[in-house]
């Protein structure tokens, strides 16, 4: 399988090539964590990078968000910044190579950072790591990109056909609160995992 390299992701981070971090949480993943009433669930953030929404969902009340990153660097930053943060709950590792059961997992830029040759096994891995009823919840772009990514675009047609055989498609919409540099180019996601695979 292709896989993508710590290498890359660690000299991003060194050399503040971080262009998808807009310093806080994602309004749209932050408007969702805001309406969790149940904050027992458990909900895993792959590709968090800096991770502010962990951050945010943490200071929200839930206590059983992870994150997951390829790269030591972020997690290490987070940890200096939330030294209360359980370090069974941060994960540095290939998201294709960890292990668990979540009932939420939040996407926020790490699908397009993904080669879209990735795309079926990452639909895959996400129905694999969650809970039956399980829900993957956050944005993806709605646009294609003039330049070799990342990060990679995409439309709803192709997204669906990574998808539905796995998830119930409850919202794939034009996203109404992006940040203005996103405005319009994203669509919120809301996919409930689906039982039995068709």
């Amino acid at each position: 399988m292709l896989t993508f390299d710590e290498t890359y992701w660690s000299s991003r981070y060194r050399s503040g090539a971080t262009g998808w971090d807009i310093g806080y949480a994602s309004p749209p993943l932050y408007q969702y964590l805001c309406q969790i009433d149940t904050k027992s669930v458990k909900v895993l953030v792959p590709g968090a990078g800096n991770a502010h929404e962990v951050a945010a969902g943490w200071r929200l009340g839930l206590q059983n968000i992870h994150l997951l990153d390829i790269s030591p660097l972020p997690i290490q930053g987070f940890l200096r910044k939330h030294p209360g943060f359980p370090e069974s709950q941060l994960h540095c590792e290939d998201f294709f190579e960890h292990q668990g059961a979540y009932d939420l997992i939040l996407e926020q830029t790490f699908f397009c950072a993904l080669d879209p040759a990735l795309r079926p096994a990452y639909a895959e891995k996400m129905y694999t790591l969650l809970k039956p009823g399980g829900r993957l919840v956050g944005v993806l772009f709605d646009r294609e990109f003039g330049q070799a990514g990342p990060p990679f675009g995409g439309s709803v047609a192709e997204y669906r056909r990574y998808f539905e055989p796995y998830f119930r498609i409850e919202h794939m919409e034009p996203c109404t609160n992006s940040i203005p540099e996103r405005a319009g180019t994203e669509l919120f996601i809301q996919f409930c995992r689906l039982d039995v695979k068709d």
